[in-house]
């Protein structure tokens, strides 16, 4: 695989990750391909906090990936903090060739070097290849996860 770049998202990046986020089964159900006010609050606010990482992946001057890190403080586990990682993408033509298990254990990495306890994600339960992905990683479905839309 050709070099890949992982680092934090900047604004400029805005309109590539949207089109990840988008450049999905469910993604085309709930996100649009145009950058509005509510993701550029959404980036603000991720950009300005210091738990957030939107980490995007850049092969050959490209966004080819992304996913979002959320380090999450609390009192189980002895205090330890852990890392959630979501919106995880990889764009569609660059499927299938490592780039997400790159991405993934790059982001698992952080998580290391930060000192957490563990990492978790979500992710949908109609979603077959992820959860072999997942697992093929050495996460394990040891919860069930439960979300209420508002």
């Amino acid at each position: 695989m050709r070099d890949v770049i992982f680092r934090t998202a900047v604004r400029a990046d805005l309109p590539a990750v949207i089109a990840l986020l988008a450049d999905d089964v469910l993604g085309k159900a709930r996100d649009f391909t145009e950058v509005d006010e509510a993701y550029e609050r959404a980036f603000a606010a991720i950009d300005a906090d210091p738990r957030n990482q939107l980490i995007v992946a850049e092969q050959d001057g490209e966004l080819v990936g992304c996913l979002q890190i959320t380090y999450i403080p609390g009192l189980g586990r002895h205090g330890s903090e852990r890392s959630l990682i979501e919106s995880v993408r990889v764009r569609s033509d660059r499927r299938g060739q490592g780039l997400g298990r790159e991405l993934m254990t790059w982001a698992v990495d952080q998580a290391r070097q930060r000192g957490c306890a563990l990492v978790q994600l979500t992710t949908d339960k109609t979603r077959e290849d992820a959860h072999r992905f997942y697992l093929s990683l050495g996460f394990v479905a040891s919860h069930e996860g439960m979300k209420l839309p508002l």
